[in-house]
């Protein structure tokens, strides 16, 4: 197989560049509904139909062996990483690499195409390559991340990949079992000090690329084929305390109580002023968790406990919803005589997408005729780590209902395959862009 292809092949190519003519390359869906069915066996759950491949589980490790045998099967260079990313090289050796990937992890009783789609998708775009004899100006690395779910409290694979890693980090971080990380990689042969040697150097990489299922509503309700993602929102997580005076349900009258939950009740209520008077559109403002105490159906709850998560695309938009949420707290706690306590567990910025990776993977899109919108993904990802250290792009398909992280998570084979299509046009252009 020659990685740059016949003579003749590299000329067309240009020719019709030139010309004004484009060729657009098709996958074959059905290998990819093959690998797709099965990477969901490992960890697949009879009796809920979901799937449980936690980060480090024997599921997850299985799936990324089962991974390594396909790369090396379709003649790739396949390693494992210390980090345990599995990696599947091709193309020109003394080039950089253009990466494809997304993580091979799930939550608990997930669905099938999280994550796992988008490595899929990568190996599929390589077998096309293959076959056709596709020239390459740079090498193709489609990348399987690990723990990217959050089982540990991060997305292990990609920060290790990109440099955001710490020892520190690496020794402290556990999952909600209590099981430490540094454990759970031992389990499986890999010493997480080797994690911090899988970063990669910038001038190695030329962009990056992730397809994805959407994981919510809004492709489906505007009846769009394709996201083009415009950068990943920003994120700031708040732990937050009302704390009152517990009494009895019965004897303590309704004007003398300091009730924690009515203070968090009111706060909820605020939300939607918060963000029409601070936030955009694109402004997202979610309790998540209460915890009541003591708890019990006759005593007024002395305290709350909750979670606040806030997200936008712009962080002085962050700032300032913050900010109004901090001044919200503090007005209802005077009102219902509760002291307010608040912790800031995390808070990143949002990300960017690369304009011009953007603008390849748009006008991919048109040249095939689908319909599509420019998006921002509310949810996290693996791009967002790559976006300070390469030009990165991600790319959108539609999810049923806006399901996921469930069960019943689906997207049609149809929308399946014209996202593959857009991400092996957009790699193809790319060969020639960057």
């Amino acid at each position: 197989m020659s990685f740059t292809g016949p003579s003749y092949k590299v000329d067309l190519l240009h020719r019709t560049q030139q010309e004004g003519f484009v060729i657009n390359y098709s996958i074959d869906v059905g290998r990819v509904e093959r690998d797709l069915y099965e990477l969901a066996k490992f960890g697949y759950n009879q009796q809920d139909k979901g799937v449980y491949r936690q980060g480090f589980s024997a599921a997850d490790w299985a799936a990324r062996q089962w991974m390594l045998q396909q790369f090396e099967q379709h003649g790739l260079e396949a390693r494992m990483d210390g980090a345990g990313n599995v990696c599947g090289r091709f193309g020109p050796k003394a080039r950089p690499a253009i990466l494809i990937g997304s993580h091979l992890d799930s939550v608990p009783a997930g669905g099938i195409f999280d994550g796992t789609l988008g490595v899929i998708a990568g190996l599929e775009c390589l077998r096309v390559i293959q076959e056709q004899d596709l020239p390459l100006n740079y090498g193709v690395e489609i990348i399987g991340t690990s723990e990217e779910e959050g089982r540990f409290g991060g997305m292990l694979g990609a920060q290790s990949l990109t440099g955001s890693l710490t020892l520190e980090w690496l020794e402290k971080a556990k999952d909600p079992s209590g099981e430490m990380l540094k454990d759970a990689m031992a389990a499986r042969g890999l010493d997480y000090h080797d994690a911090l040697h899988a970063k990669r150097k910038p001038e190695q990489i030329k962009a990056f690329l992730e397809l994805h299922i959407e994981q919510g509503p809004v492709l489906e309700a505007n009846q769009k084929t394709i996201g083009v993602v415009e950068g990943i929102s920003g994120v700031f997580k708040w732990l937050i305390k009302f704390i009152g005076k517990a009494d009895h349900a019965g004897t303590a009258p309704m004007d003398l109580r300091s009730d924690a939950f009515m203070g968090l009740a009111d706060f909820a209520h605020e939300i939607s002023r918060i963000i029409d008077e601070n936030g955009t559109d694109k402004t997202r403002l979610t309790i998540g968790r209460v915890d009541l105490r003591p708890g019990y159906a006759h005593t007024v709850p002395g305290e709350a406990d909750f979670t606040l998560v806030g997200r936008d695309m712009s962080e002085e938009v962050m700032r300032e919803v913050a900010n109004s949420c901090r001044k919200a707290l503090s007005a209802i706690a005077r009102r219902h005589r509760l002291m307010f306590e608040y912790e800031q567990m995390s808070w990143l910025p949002p990300k960017n997408c690369a304009q011009p990776v953007m603008d390849v993977i748009e006008q991919c899109t048109r040249d095939l005729e689908y319909s599509y919108q420019l998006m921002p993904s509310g949810a996290g990802h693996d791009a967002q780590f790559f976006t300070d250290i390469t030009p990165t792009g991600m790319i959108f398909i539609p999810s049923v209902g806006g399901v996921s992280h469930a069960p019943d998570e689906w997207s049609h084979w149809e929308d399946v395959e014209r996202g593959c299509n857009v991400l092996l046009n957009s790699l193809l252009r790319l060969q020639e862009a960057l």
